[in-house]
């Protein structure tokens, strides 16, 4: 039977609940640990797939074609494990699946109720994520105490007693903030945070303490004492210089011992050793780079978090610093691009949806075509690339995506009405379509061309495999012009265009798909690694 480690968090959001999770999630697998993780996210949003990127920061995509939020993207970058959609759900999810019982009759004239139909609900999805692991971590989104996180609070509640788990584990992520004005740490949010919970029926095993001052022994004793927990059971998670030493402050706070004592896993000794030989690089590498991010959604950096720890994660491979300078795409078109990516190494343009800021970004990707700058562009940056060339190179005036324009007499890009899902099932897309279930996800094969530089980057491999989330999809019909100019089409998906790269230039690329979504800092995804090392080669 699995064992369950709950991970909840008091007093105020954004505490770093992902992050805790995922850290004793890297630990216990380094201890060879069989470990799951599930997301449980409190929103009445089916999923967050059609969520502004400014509401809830990025949405992650799985291998089975799950949009789910972003703190899947961070188990995955932590334990080198592909997770599936079976490890997020929502409220929305929930209630969905409940009242389509109740419509079809499976409930045999019960009356519904939050107890037992929705919070059974849950527990059977807490349940089946943990199917065939020893050890599963959930994490609830929001906060102790909020209105919508109540029927979870309960679920997990009920599973102490569930005869088919063996073991339950509370961690109970809390802020301690420092008063400055009175030289004070304050455990007192923390200690109402805590009978909350134990209000609900929860008392916590461990107290993970949010705080960005190091916390006196006689602090913790305190705190210790009055959350009714061990002494050696009172965490500090400290501001860290990157997220990834998390898990090894965690070790030095020998957190495991607790973990394994309440759930009888005996005793864990996680070999970290070439994790912590990466984080060292992450933290004082031997090189930098300055790589120009162009993006539309830069209020919120967490929009692109895959793709931003997806350069930490090579560059701590090449010993090196990727420094990202900012440059929104709507500044570009006031002002230019060589006014703002003139001290770039190497350009990025990234994904997103919408004409906003579009025309900046296709001004950047010039910029790095004709001065020769490594290039990288993903989903509608490879899209661009497409528009950029067909109105520079072929001279197609007006050239556009119909994603933007439905009247361009050159749709570069445009929306194809059928294609085949990754389960092979036939979709139907129209420019009508709902947004929500009318893109293509997940993983799909890509075959690559023999000398390209994408066949390089992955070691030679002719079939490679990457996720998606788009509509719209570059046109073949404009393919035997772009080619005879000289933008060769180097990856194929089942006769979709995946990849393009230009000829004479020193590295450039367009990808359809989102290598981000596969980059772990164990195993870096091939893609970035190129890129950033071609960045390297290009100021040496």
């Amino acid at each position: 039977m699995t064992k369950y480690i709950f991970v909840t968090g008091g007093v105020l959001s954004s505490l770093g609940k992902g992050i805790t999770a995922a850290s004793i999630g890297t630990l216990l697998k380094h201890s060879g640990i069989n470990v799951g993780m599930l997301k449980i996210d409190p929103y009445i949003n089916v999923d967050p797939g059609t969520m502004s990127p400014l509401e809830h920061g990025e949405v992650f995509v799985t291998r089975d074609g799950a949009e789910t939020d972003l703190d899947i993207g961070n188990y995955e970058r932590f334990l080198d494990t592909s997770f599936l959609k079976t490890s997020n759900f929502t409220t929305g999810q929930v209630y969905l699946s409940v009242i389509e019982r109740e419509r079809s009759g499976g409930y045999l004239g019960q009356t519904i109720q939050v107890v037992p139909h929705i919070v059974g609900e849950i527990v059977n999805r807490i349940k089946k994520a943990g199917e065939g692991r020893d050890v599963l971590i959930v994490e609830l989104g929001g906060t102790v105490g909020d209105i919508e996180g109540l029927p979870f609070m309960e679920a997990i509640r009920q599973m102490k007693h569930d005869e088919e788990v063996e073991g339950t584990f509370f961690a109970h992520v809390a802020l301690i903030p420092f008063i400055k004005a009175a030289g004070e740490l304050k455990s007192k949010p923390t200690q109402h945070s805590v009978q909350e919970l134990r209000r609900i029926g929860i008392t916590p095993h461990m107290i993970i303490a949010r705080s960005e001052n190091a916390l006196p022994k006689t602090f913790k004793k305190k705190l210790a004492m009055s959350c009714d927990v061990s002494q050696d059971s009172v965490v500090e998670a400290l501001d860290a210089a990157t997220i990834y030493d998390v898990p090894m402050s965690f070790l030095r706070q020998n957190i495991l011992n607790p973990i394994a004592k309440e759930l009888g896993l005996g005793e864990l000794n996680p070999d970290m050793e070439k994790w912590d030989d990466l984080v060292k690089k992450i933290v004082q590498p031997k090189n930098r780079i300055v790589l120009g991010f162009v993006g539309k959604y830069l209020q919120l950096k967490e929009s692109y978090k895959s793709l931003t720890e997806s350069l930490i994660h090579s560059g701590a491979h090449l010993d090196t610093r990727v420094d990202i300078l900012w440059v929104d795409s709507e500044e570009i078109e006031e002002k230019g691009a060589e006014a703002l990516l003139a001290e770039c190494d190497s350009i990025l343009v990234a994904g997103g949806f919408g004409n906003r800021g579009v025309e900046g970004k296709i001004q950047a990707i010039n910029y790095a075509r004709t001065n020769k700058i490594p290039y990288l562009g993903i989903c509608l940056g490879m899209q661009l690339t497409l528009v950029e060339y067909a109105r520079n190179v072929l001279g197609y005036e007006g050239a556009n995506s119909t994603e933007f324009d439905e009247n361009t007499p050159y749709p570069m890009i445009y929306l194809i009405d059928n294609f085949l899902d990754q389960s092979g099932s036939q979709q139907l897309r129209t420019h009508t379509s709902p947004m929500g279930g009318t893109l293509r996800l997940g993983e799909y094969p890509c075959e690559t061309k023999e000398g390209s530089i994408l066949r390089d980057a992955y070691n030679g491999e002719k079939i490679i495999f990457e996720r998606h989330r788009h509509r719209y999809e570059a046109n073949p019909t404009y393919r035997k012009a772009l080619e005879d100019a000289g933008m060769i089409v180097t990856g194929e998906s089942n006769g979709l265009i995946e990849t393009v790269e230009v000829k004479d230039h020193p590295w450039f690329l367009g990808v359809q798909f989102h290598p981000e979504f596969t980059s772990r800092l164990q195993t870096p995804n091939p893609t970035i690694l190129a890129f950033v090392k071609a960045t390297l080669e290009h100021i040496s």
